[in-house]
C-alpha cells in the first residue's frame, strides 16, 4: 500500500497504484460503469475504502462548503404521497438554510443512477434522500464519506431507511373487514415492483388465512406494465358472481381512482380502506377510512436523520419505523351485507356490529384530513 505523505488527501493516482490498475479503471469503478471485471472492481473499492479516497467533485465540496442543497430522488411528483413528502423535506431544509433539488426516477434503475450521480457528483449536494428503485447503488459508495444518504419509503441494506410497518398496518385494516363480516375482500392494485406493496399483500393473505377465508385471485387487481384502469377494475370486482364487498386500496393513488369509481356508480355502501391519506378523503360521503402513512412525518424523519448524519456520520445504518394510525371516517366501518354476516356467524367468525372495535394505540376517529 503506497504511503500518502503529510496531510495530502489521497487522489485517484494513489487508488490506481494501490489496486494495480489504470486511472481510467478507477474512474470507471467510481462511476459504476459495467465494463469492469468484478474482481478488479472489488480491488479498487477496497483501495478506496482503505485510503479514504473521495472523488474530486465531492472533495471540493467538502473543502469549500459549497454543498448548500439537499438532493431528493423520488418515483414521481405525480404521486400525491411523494409530492407531500418533498414538501415536508423542503420546509425543514429551508430552516437550515438549505435548498432542495428534486429529481424523478420514474421507477427506472438506469434513470435513478443518472439522477443520483448528477446530484452527488455534479451538483455536489450536502446530502441525498431517495426512494430506492434498484436493489443496490454501489456507485454511491465513493461519495458517502462526505455525502450522507438516507433511503425513504423502501428500506435498503447499508442505508439509514425511513419506513412504515406496511405489513402490520395492513393486517389491522383487513382484520377490521373480517370482524365486520366481510368474506369477499379485494386487494386493489398489487404492483410487484414495490417491496412495500408486496409486504401489504402478505398482510392481506395472512389475515385471510387466519380467518379461514379462501384466497380468490379474482379479488386481486394486478398492475400490468405500470398501469391499472381503476374504473374498469372496480366494475369488474363488483360484477363478479360473488362480488367484492370490501376493498383494500394498496396506495393513495389507487384509492383516489377507486373512490371516483365507487361514487360514479353510487356504491357508497361498499366498504373501503386506503393505505395512505389523500385530499378530500374526509369530504366525500362516506369519508374514506385510511391508514395514515403521513408523508409529512416521514419526510421530516428523513431530513432529521440526514442532518444528524452530517454532524456525526459514524454508526451502523438502521431502519427507522414511523408510526401509522387507522383513521375511521365511515367507509372502513361499513359492515358486510346481511347474508355474508349470517355466513360468518355460522362459521364461528367474530359477530359483526356496525363498527369495528378501536385499537387504543393505532386506531383513531378523525373527521379532518392532514
Amino acid at each position: 500500500m503506497p504511503k500518502i505523505s503529510g496531510s495530502r488527501r489521497p487522489g485517484i493516482k494513489d487508488v490506481a497504484a494501490s489496486a494495480g490498475v489504470s486511472i481510467k479503471t478507477v474512474s470507471r469503478v467510481v462511476n459504476a460503469e459495467e465494463a469492469v471485471h468484478p474482481e478488479t472492481r472489488a480491488r479498487v473499492l477496497h483501495a478506496i475504502q482503505v485510503l479514504g479516497y473521495v472523488p474530486n467533485t465531492a472533495a471540493r465540496s467538502l473543502k469549500s462548503g459549497t454543498g448548500g442543497a439537499i438532493g431528493v430522488v423520488i418515483d414521481t411528483l405525480a404521486d400525491p404521497f411523494f409530492a407531500a413528502l418533498v414538501s415536508a423535506i423542503e420546509t425543514r431544509a429551508l430552516t437550515e438554510g438549505l435548498s432542495v433539488l428534486v429529481a424523478s426516477s420514474n421507477l427506472d434503475a438506469a434513470q435513478e443512477r443518472e439522477q443520483l450521480l448528477s446530484l452527488v457528483a455534479g451538483h455536489q449536494v450536502a446530502g441525498v434522500i431517495f426512494a430506492p428503485v434498484a436493489p443496490e447503488q454501489p456507485y454511491l459508495d465513493p461519495y458517502r464519506a462526505v455525502t450522507p444518504v438516507v433511503a425513504v419509503d423502501r428500506s435498503r441494506a447499508g442505508y439509514d431507511s425511513i419506513v412504515v410497518d406496511d405489513y402490520g398496518a395492513t393486517v389491522l385494516a383487513v382484520q377490521q373487514f373480517v370482524d365486520l363480516g366481510h368474506e369477499r375482500i379485494a386487494f386493489f392494485d398489487r404492483d410487484e415492483r414495490f417491496s412495500t406493496i408486496e409486504r401489504r399483500m402478505s398482510g392481506y393473505l395472512d389475515v385471510l388465512r387466519d380467518a379461514g377465508l379462501p384466497f380468490d385471485p379474482e379479488l386481486v387487481s394486478e398492475t400490468i406494465d405500470g398501469s391499472l384502469d381503476y374504473r374498469s377494475e372496480a366494475d369488474r370486482l363488483l360484477a363478479l358472481d360473488r362480488p367484492a364487498t370490501a376493498f383494500f386500496a394498496s396506495n393513495a393513488k389507487a384509492a383516489i381512482g377507486l373512490t371516483a369509481a365507487l361514487h360514479r356508480t353510487h356504491r357508497q355502501d361498499t366498504a373501503m380502506i386506503a393505505f395512505g391519506d389523500f385530499s378530500f378523503a374526509d369530504v366525500v360521503r362516506p369519508g374514506v377510512s385510511c391508514i395514515d402513512q403521513d408523508p409529512f412525518l416521514i419526510g421530516n424523519a428523513a431530513i432529521e436523520r440526514l442532518l444528524a448524519l452530517r454532524e456525526s456520520p459514524s454508526g451502523e445504518p438502521r431502519e427507522w419505523i414511523v408510526p401509522t394510525a387507522l383513521l375511521q371516517r365511515g367507509s372502513g366501518e361499513i359492515a358486510a351485507p346481511l347474508p355474508a354476516r349470517a355466513t360468518a356467524s355460522a362459521s364461528g367468525a367474530a359477530p359483526a356490529s356496525g363498527a369495528a372495535p378501536a385499537s387504543a394505540s393505532t386506531t383513531t376517529t378523525r373527521g379532518d384530513a392532514r
